[in-house]
């Protein structure tokens, strides 16, 4: 009979312990972050991870955050993200696009639990999708670009062949013609969002090869300081404003502010509102801001590329509009025609004018 009572009192504890626990847990929303770099990478890590300590700001206790960061995108991630639903995430960011898939595959196992998928289009009931509109933010620089460059060739640095990419390429390189007739594109694919070495290595061949502007779309600072050292050679902040180069060689940047998202994101969770969404915002949302251009850039050509933000903001004007081929020379979009969001999200072909195949 006492070991029955002892059994009840140790069951009646346990059950008291586990729904203080519920209770406590219950008081606090549990966000994790899953990152493909270190969050000291100088550019889309560190933007992402600047945008959680947005989230602890505006919520303070009623909000717990955990991170993993340098996450392979494969099973890695999806070994990540499980743990951190099993160790009670009520909201799961997963902030590469190679994590689309084993964003999918974890939803299915933990319904309850809301994940967010950055730059995917794969969503479920309880995942939602969301970018920016980076190819905004590549106009302005393609404007300033083809101003600047004295040798006519501009060097882009690809992380992966993937529409979000070739977006860019394209946004960049039909706003560098329309200032510039005569210029020309060379992209060097590194097949990584963050390797130094490599994006280094990419920045130098392609200084080797004439070019004196490098625009990138990876993630650290290497390519900025291999222009450095080389001298006379105009490079843009990617993800992050990468400030700590300017004036030169980094005469502007493409920043990306993910707090407002993550903050309205966070509070649907909190209030029981939260659906499975996709958004795409730009520079007129405030998801892609323009950094600081830099008095190396002169007047004239810093009011065109500040017209150009304006103009894009307002909606007055649409980086990808007619007339405009492809790069076979089919039309693509006649005069005054606006590309719409289905082609853009699976853009996979160059314009007209940019030289070299999309790797496979």
């Amino acid at each position: 009979m006492k070991l029955v009572k002892l059994l009840s009192t140790a069951a009646l504890a346990v059950g008291l312990a586990t729904s203080a626990m519920a209770d406590g847990h219950g008081d606090k929303t549990k966000v994790g972050f899953v990152y493909v770099g270190p969050v000291g990478d100088g550019g889309w890590t560190y933007e992402h991870d600047q945008g959680r300590k947005a989230v602890v700001e505006a919520f303070g206790d009623k909000v717990e955050t955990v991170y993993v960061e340098n996450v392979p995108e494969g099973p890695d991630a999806e070994r990540v993200m499980t743990q951190m639903a099993l160790d009670g995430a009520d909201l799961i960011f997963t902030t590469s696009f190679g994590y689309m898939d084993p964003t999918i595959n974890v939803a299915k196992k933990f319904p309850n639990v809301k994940f967010e998928h950055a730059t995917g289009y794969k969503r479920a009931d309880n995942v939602s999708t969301y970018s920016a509109r980076f190819y905004e933010g590549r106009a302005v620089q393609g404007t300033i670009a083809g101003n600047l460059t004295q040798s006519n060739v501009i060097g882009y640095i690809g992380s992966y062949p993937i529409p979000e990419v070739i977006r860019g390429i394209n946004s960049a390189y039909i706003h560098a013609k329309k200032v510039n007739p005569d210029v020309t594109f060379k992209i060097v694919w590194a097949y990584t969002w963050f390797d130094p070495a490599k994006e280094a290595d990419a920045a130098k061949v392609l200084i080797e090869q004439g070019a004196d502007v490098i625009l990138q779309h990876t993630d650290s600072t290497a390519p900025q300081a291999a222009a450095q050292a080389a001298g006379n050679v105009y490079t843009f902040g990617q993800a992050s404003d990468m400030a700590e180069y300017a004036p030169m060689p980094r005469v502007s940047s493409i920043i990306d502010d993910w707090a407002p998202y993550y903050i309205a994101r966070t509070k649907a969770v909190m209030d029981g509102t939260w659906t499975s969404t996709d958004t795409w915002d730009g520079i007129g949302a405030g998801m892609v801001g323009i950094g600081e251009i830099s008095d190396v850039v002169p007047a004239d050509v810093k009011e065109a590329a500040l017209a150009l933000k304006a103009a894009l903001a307002d909606g007055s004007y649409h980086s990808f509009t007619g007339p405009l081929n492809k790069q076979d020379g089919t039309p693509w979009l006649a005069e005054g025609e606006i590309a719409d969001d289905g082609t853009l999200a699976g853009m996979a072909f160059y314009v007209e004018g940019i030289e070299g195949d999309i790797p496979q």
